[in-house]
């Protein structure tokens, strides 16, 4: 059969020069293990397979040929509206549609609407199976444990035409790595709040580093876990094994609490690496930064402030990931707490994030059971820096006000150029001044939204649930982000479709796959 596989990075067609750039050069080092690992298996089960990444390179249609028998799309949720109009061209041409990734398990319902096959969790006996069988209008997961996926030397054709340029890695090449599933933490807004943590084959990470190391000398290695290093020694023992290690720069997503005592050591031996720990809130998610629930603001803040100056010393990068808008933030004290931080500790990135409730979260059962979710807001405005959801403690107009003052001290002149002046290495220099400069074209989405609170009551009565009615103004950025596609997508099927599930979050059992050898 002819199959092809695309995985959107990008939800839509960017027209600014500075951004093309940023996707060209970064955002396709995005691309995901599992599409990859897809794209392997069709070809061992010798069909004729065609891979491509969108990241907003042209029209995303013309990255595979139009002539397909199946064609497997991923996509996370922001870009969820370009796969829905692609399964509907796809559709038209009799192409079987099979939708994965983070959103097809975080809202199945929805995807249902426009995809033939929906997929949870994948390996290769359900790829086989969906090829074989063809089903339509199902959700499938394979009901085993993750296990086995295939070495970066098989995912090689996918790995060049996706994160290299022109077949050949350039300086900003990530080559994606996996050690683990899962994590031992159950923060309610995560997708793997309820997917324990496991170590991948060892021998298989052995086996790939050696020919990383063998063949690409002093390109970026990207681990893909969602929380690396939990079982630390077990995984460093075998990254200490391969000769000339200290070539690479490694980045990894990481807890506070897994960076401690000799680890630090062993880090700084093994090799470059760039962290990105999540400290969320300064009132909850404690255990994330290993210093307990019982513990005031203030008192977290000076910890993981300790903690992030001794760390500074074995690594060569920090980011650390915030949250504002949680049901614990209250008054001033989160805004003063992250200006402080970021006064304190200047050679660390900070990152914000509005909480998104995506499915299959307790944070997404919590918000609908309390009637707090805005219900026919479009999944491509579930990021930074739309609401989807009425806030606890802050009406729009104030949580607003206080997302300019914080981003306006953050990521000013001033600590821009503190940060510059921390900054390790001319490429941490580069991506920090990158990262102002973006913050600051956030400050003024904020002030758009912000404008729109205080003079159109409708945009207001929307953001405070007192009607159901999209604002013209999504409709307006859904249909500019779309392009050429947004006549496939009716204002009705823009509308998500919202299950509630249960207090767990946990999605009705799908029909669950098993297939005998032969």
């Amino acid at each position: 059969m002819r199959i092809g596989i695309l995985e959107l990075l990008s939800a839509g067609a960017t027209r600014r020069w500075d951004h093309k750039a940023y996707n060209y050069l970064v955002t396709r080092q995005y691309a995901s293990i599992m599409p990859q690992a897809i794209s392997v298996w069709c070809r061992n089960l010798n069909h004729e397979v065609f891979y491509a990444t969108y990241f907003g390179n042209g029209d995303p249609k013309s990255l595979l040929p139009s002539d397909l028998d199946i064609v497997f799309i991923s996509t996370y949720t922001q870009a969820s509206a370009m796969a829905y109009a692609l399964a509907k061209l796809y559709r038209q041409e009799k192409t079987l549609t099979v939708l994965g990734g983070p959103h097809a398990k975080q809202f199945p319902d929805d995807c249902q609407r426009f995809f033939d096959v929906v997929v949870g969790d994948c390996d290769k006996t359900l790829i086989a199976e969906i090829i074989r069988d063809k089903p339509r209008g199902e959700f499938v997961t394979n009901g085993r444990t993750f296990a086995d996926i295939p070495s970066v030397e098989e995912r090689m054709p996918e790995i060049r035409a996706s994160t290299f340029l022109r077949g050949k890695p350039f300086p900003f090449t990530s080559l994606p790595l996996l050690t683990s599933t899962g994590c031992p933490n159950s923060c309610d807004f995560c997708i793997d709040w309820n997917n324990p943590y496991r170590l991948l084959s060892l021998d298989q990470l052995e086996a790939d580093m050696r020919y990383i190391f063998r063949n690409f000398s002093r390109v970026m290695i990207g681990f893909h876990d969602p929380n690396f290093a939990v079982k630390f020694e077990q995984v460093f023992d075998v990254l200490e094994k391969i000769p000339n290690r200290r070539r690479n720069l490694y980045t990894i997503e990481t807890s506070l609490s897994v960076l401690r005592g000799t680890r630090l050591e062993r880090m700084k031996n093994l090799g470059d690496f760039y962290i990105i720990p999540g400290v969320e809130s300064w009132t909850a998610y404690s255990n994330k930064v290993g210093i307990g629930s019982m513990i005031g603001p203030r008192q977290k803040l000076d910890k993981v402030i300790e903690q992030f100056k001794t760390i500074r010393h074995y690594v060569t990068g920090i980011q650390a990931n915030f949250m504002f808008g949680l049901d614990a933030d209250v008054g001033d004290e989160p805004i003063e707490l992250n200006r402080e931080f970021a006064e304190r500790v200047p050679f660390v990135m900070p990152n914000f994030n509005i909480p998104v409730p995506f499915g299959n979260t307790p944070l997404y059962e919590k918000y609908l059971s309390e009637n707090r979710t805005l219900t026919t807001m479009p999944f491509s405005f579930y990021y930074l820096p739309y609401l989807v959801y009425t806030l606890k403690n802050y009406d729009p107009v104030s949580f607003y006000e206080k997302l300019i003052d914080m981003y306006s001290y953050i990521f000013s002149r001033s600590l821009l150029i503190k940060r510059l002046k921390n900054a390790p290495a001319l490429m941490h220099s580069g991506y920090n001044l990158f990262k102002t400069l973006g913050n600051k074209q956030m400050i003024g989405r904020f002030r758009e939204i912000l404008d729109l609170l205080r003079t159109d009551t409708q945009f207001r009565a929307f953001h405070e649930h007192q009607t159901d009615v999209l604002p013209e103004f999504y409709h307006y950025l859904y249909e500019r982000m779309l392009g050429p596609y947004a006549t496939l997508m009716s204002r009705e099927d823009r509308k998500p479709v919202l299950v509630a599930h249960g207090k767990n979050g946990i999605v009705p059992a799908p029909r669950v796959v098993t297939i005998t050898d032969g």
